[in-house]
């Protein structure tokens, strides 16, 4: 039997949210499954060593909408490719009839997917659980989970000399957008208050463009620089071993806040501008909100506003 889950959101985040939907379908059916994602997924670089995982087929498709699987030639072109593969089942974690009819057309006889034409304000995991329970009769759903390679992880971790007597915390410091980023100085002023009673190893996560770097920098040229490593340099598979490390995670809304969460780590995710159901949706993130709301969501601006004092509060919390 060969099973393809189709997840077409864009992001590293969006992927990792959908990962306990791909093994609860593959443990119901004993096999690893096939997924179908987007290139910037990313899932090349983290998902290789998950055994629920078979193969990784990439999704085509781009803003300017002339990707191979773009448009009445896309769908041809995917419909050739997911006929050749012989699927037996397909979960399509999404409401549209263009895939439904790709499904179809390429020949898969068994298709589960969400009702069709309800994409307006539909929950990201709600409608995710509602279709591996009507489908499956799976209630119970776990939280994300990711496996890396021991022998790669055991060499990363000797080369950054990481110590278990060392409190070593991830700091996820970029984001994907100016108003997800809080500022170098809530970072550093959390920093402070830790380094003040434990000792201390930060590693600082982020991308590589101009604003993020000046955040980067910023922590660097701290008083507390010499106690942080960048990890900007290195490609998300290996940062990952360091990532599992790590004590606690402390992150922005980032692709890292996901990964490290689906690698067990307890990770306290900054929400300053996005809907707190992505900091929220596994029991290893621990969110934090802006002074002053009550929840968060797109719009809601709040990156000046997340309190240094509640960051160290939590991670004492998490470390008690």
């Amino acid at each position: 039997m060969k099973i393809l889950a189709v997840q077409n959101r864009k992001g590293i985040g969006d992927t990792i949210i959908f990962l306990p939907f791909f093994k609860a379908i593959s443990e119901k059916y004993s096999i690893p499954i096939d997924i179908l994602v987007r290139e910037n997924s990313k899932t090349k670089e983290y998902l290789t060593n998950t055994k629920y995982i078979n193969a990784i087929h990439i999704l085509e498709r781009n803003d300017q909408s002339n990707g191979k699987h773009d448009g009445l030639l896309g769908a041809i072109n995917l419909i050739k490719y997911l006929k050749d593969k012989n699927f037996d089942k397909i979960f399509i974690f999404n409401s549209s009839l263009r895939f439904n009819l790709i499904a179809r057309c390429a020949g898969i006889k068994e298709i589960y997917q969400y009702p069709l034409f309800k994409k307006n304000k539909q929950h990201i995991t709600k409608a995710a659980k509602l279709l591996i329970e009507s489908s499956l009769n799976i209630k119970k759903i776990d939280d994300p989970y990711i496996e890396i390679n021991k022998n790669e992880a055991e060499k990363l971790t000797s080369k950054f000399n990481i110590k278990k007597d060392d409190l070593n915390l991830l700091l996820g410091i970029g984001g994907s957008g100016p108003t997800k980023r809080i500022p170098p100085k809530t970072f550093i002023k959390f920093m402070e208050k830790i380094a003040v009673i434990k000792k201390c190893k930060f590693f600082l996560a982020t991308g590589k463009n101009e604003d993020e770097q000046k955040i980067l920098n910023e922590i660097i040229n701290s008083k507390l620089g010499y106690l942080c490593t960048s990890l900007d340099k290195l490609s998300i598979k290996d940062t990952l071993p360091i990532i599992q490390m790590c004590n606690v995670a402390v992150c922005n809304d980032t692709s890292f806040s996901h990964l490290s969460a689906a690698l067990g780590v307890n990770t306290i995710t900054l929400m300053a501008d996005t809907p707190l159901i992505y900091g929220s949706y596994s029991s290893k993130m621990h969110p934090i909100i802006p002074d002053g709301e009550t929840d968060v969501t797109h719009n809601t601006m709040g990156k000046d506003r997340i309190n240094p004092d509640k960051i160290f509060e939590k991670l004492i919390k998490i470390l008690n």
